[in-house]
């Protein structure tokens, strides 16, 4: 009986193990993160797009040029209004990183410079100071809208969690530079003031005034500014 009632045990046991294995995979089963900000459904063949990814190559005919960039070794110009400038070094850059989800980026930053609030909505982001002195931080998602921040120093790294709106402030005298690693191929990014006060068509002054609570001069203001 005790022999019986032991090999039920382990039966019962082996069982709820392969349940529990087959939920876990019925409940990580989900589509891919997309690459694009939006794929519109159609049923013409003539005008579809290849989605998450871009055309391959045969690798027979790939070279070292395919996985080559030397863009990053020339410093950004930083004379414009926010004295700040990102060079990229994605997919666009690098052939190469086609498929591979992940890419870089060189942030120069004039003394002061700004690298104004906004959102990678395909990344997560890890920076590098590799010289200078910059505030950074990131805002959580409602209903907290918490600021975590911190001052980086030469050598120092920071996240940003994929979509929240992050930014970074060269706080020193002296020129910044950083570099960006971040988790796809392409990335995206979202400047939130381009977007809201620069969008086109502009966003209707109703909706702006009663969204950022100002009056209309305000928002014809900041609109005339992008």
């Amino acid at each position: 009986m005790h022999c019986i009632n032991m090999k039920k045990m382990v039966v019962n046991t082996l069982a709820c193990i392969a349940l529990s294995a087959m939920s876990f995979f019925l409940a990580s089963a989900s589509d891919p993160s997309p690459l694009q900000d939006f794929c519109v459904a159609v049923n013409d063949t003539k005008t579809t797009v290849f989605v998450n990814g871009k055309v391959c190559k045969d690798p027979k005919v790939a070279t070292a040029d395919d996985f080559f960039f030397s863009g990053l070794r020339v410093p950004g110009n930083t004379s414009n209004k926010v004295g700040s400038m990102v060079t990229p070094a994605n997919v666009a850059q690098i052939p190469g990183l086609n498929t591979l989800g992940i890419s870089l980026a060189r942030v120069d930053y004039a003394p002061y410079g700004l690298n104004p609030p906004h959102t990678h909505p395909r990344a997560t982001e890890i920076l590098t100071v590799l010289e200078g002195t910059l505030y950074v931080g990131f805002v959580t998602s409602n209903p907290d809208n918490r600021l975590i921040c911190k001052v980086l120093y030469k050598g120092d790294v920071f996240i940003f969690p994929e979509g929240l709106i992050h930014f970074q402030l060269n706080v020193g005298k002296t020129k910044a530079v950083a570099i960006a690693a971040l988790s796809s191929q392409n990335p995206g990014v979202i400047t939130i003031a381009n977007a809201v006060f620069g969008s086109k068509p502009a966003i209707s002054a109703d909706v702006l005034t009663k969204a950022f609570q100002v009056d209309k001069n305000v928002v014809d203001y900041l609109q005339s500014q992008f």
